[in-house]
């Protein structure tokens, strides 16, 4: 069984920067896949950034080259977050899973975080 608790997130100023970071518990040695994900109000669950137990990055196109996802290990990751925006207010999750498919699907096979709210204005 695994467990995640984000934390980080908070109000920020357009421009500014937030680091969130996750924190796993159970047996996440094993995980392929871990990312973060949000939520903006009134949408749905998109990706925002993911790695594999390989140690390839992913991100969608509107976080390029301002978000960074890295791990310590496999019981810590972050998200970094530069030059925040007001469209990258949402509540954040981070996720983990064990198969193979695209890690930056938000399927049925994620583990979830409760989610931390970042609001950018």
């Amino acid at each position: 069984h695994v467990q995640l608790v984000e934390s980080g997130g908070g109000s920020v100023q357009v421009g500014g920067s937030l680091r969130l970071s996750c924190r796993a518990s159970g047996d996440t040695e094993r995980a392929y896949c871990m990312g973060w994900f949000r939520q903006p109000p009134g949408k749905g669950r998109e990706a925002v950034a993911a790695l594999d137990n390989l140690g390839s990055t992913s991100y969608a196109d509107s976080v390029k080259s301002r978000f960074t996802i890295s791990k310590d290990n496999a019981k810590r990751w972050y998200l970094d977050m530069n030059s925040l925006k007001p469209e990258d207010t949402a509540t954040y999750y981070c996720a983990a899973k064990f198969d193979t498919v695209s890690c930056m699907v938000a399927d049925g096979n994620y583990n979830w975080g409760q989610g931390t709210q970042v609001t950018v204005s």
